[in-house]
């Protein structure tokens, strides 16, 4: 593993920092980095907590566990500190998250109880990224609320794309509650709290009656029902999220961009570099893995090598093809260390 120089030395980000996401794309060691952070804070003395939004269940199986559940699980160790790991259960932290924002026992019922809610907390496009940035308001938060009190909080995050949607989770969730769809079924369900199509406009109207037919009125009310509740809740959504995003852009927060030197890694790692730039956060530092070692050239002959190989090959065997083949194995790995290193320069650069 080797660290490009960013902001600061990756050792001092594990010291001092509070958040550390980890990002890339997949097959890279993301995973296994996140774990290796949090283990090294651990042995640092911090009380660390390594939290995967991947369902992959990778890190259960870099940690050596058995599985995670959406609370932390302390993993025994012979540590100066602690460490503790979980995976994120979408549907559970969006539970949750109903019943602190619920006007009342009434509507947090309405609301975890709806058919249509069942189905969507789980699935919902940016649901899953979005419930992980609350996860990680919840344990950030913790120290004040006494049910947590970690030192540091090192994020596995999916593959660099999936990374993306978990920046951009708050604002695609927003339009989504926003959209003129949306809207549509909460006008249908106003009044007397019952799905009416003479609520909507002609259009609106035509497009959902030809909804119904495929869904039924019962589903289309079940719909109605939760999005207008859920837009009641969505201002402590909005408020929850504007406050995340900006301590992400704060200094107790690092992102780690892990690689390969793969040239394909690479441009993921540089374009997920820039995003970040844009939207002003931090990029704190590389690590690239799987970096081929530069194995040096032999400092014997050739017929110093023959001669050698000849002492421990059947009379059968040719020393000479051997060691040829030993020579173009040789330069192939040479080869693959030299490209490896250009690749980084060109991250570096």
């Amino acid at each position: 593993m080797t660290a490009p120089k960013g902001d600061e030395p990756l050792e001092t980000l594990v010291r001092e920092r509070r958040i550390i996401v980890c990002c890339g794309s997949g097959g890279v060691g993301k995973t296994t980095t996140a774990a290796v952070i949090a283990l090294q804070a651990a042995e640092a003395g911090r009380k660390a907590v390594v939290v995967t939004i991947d369902p992959a269940k990778r890190l259960a199986d870099a940690l050596g566990l058995d599985g995670l559940t959406n609370e932390p699980s302390r993993i025994d160790g012979d540590f100066a500190g602690e460490l503790s790991a979980m995976m994120l259960d979408t549907k559970s932290t969006f539970d949750a998250l109903v019943g602190d924002h619920a006007s009342d026992d009434e509507q947090r019922e309405r609301i975890l109880n709806n058919s249509f809610y069942r189905n969507i907390s789980g699935a919902l496009s940016g649901t899953q990224e979005y419930m992980a940035m609350e996860k990680l308001y919840e344990l950030h938060d913790g120290r004040n609320s006494g049910k947590h009190d970690f030192d540091l909080i090192v994020i596995d995050t999916p593959p660099t794309r999936n990374a993306l949607d978990f920046l951009d989770a708050p604002e695609r969730l927003a339009g989504l509650v926003d959209s003129p769809a949306m809207r549509w079924f909460i006008q249908a369900f106003e009044g007397a709290g019952k799905f009416s199509l003479n609520l909507v406009g002609k259009g609106a109207a035509f497009i959902l009656r030809g909804l119904s037919r495929f869904t039924g009125t019962g589903f289309m009310e079940q719909v109605a029902e939760f999005v207008t509740d859920f837009n009641d809740l969505f201002g402590g959504f909005r408020k929850r999220a504007e406050e995340i995003g900006a301590y992400f852009r704060s200094d107790e927060v690092a992102f780690v961009i892990v690689t390969s030197p793969v040239p394909l890694a690479i441009e993921e790692a540089i374009f997920f570099s820039e995003r970040l730039e844009e939207a002003n956060m931090r990029r704190d530092a590389f690590v690239i893995n799987q970096v081929h070692p530069l194995i040096a050239e032999p400092s014997a002959s050739t017929a110093e090598l023959e001669a050698e190989a000849k002492k421990h090959l059947p009379q059968s065997v040719s020393a000479s093809r051997v060691v040829a083949r030993m020579q173009r194995a040789l330069d192939d790995a040479r080869l693959r260390a030299v490209a490896d290193r250009l690749e980084a320069d060109r991250l570096r650069s």
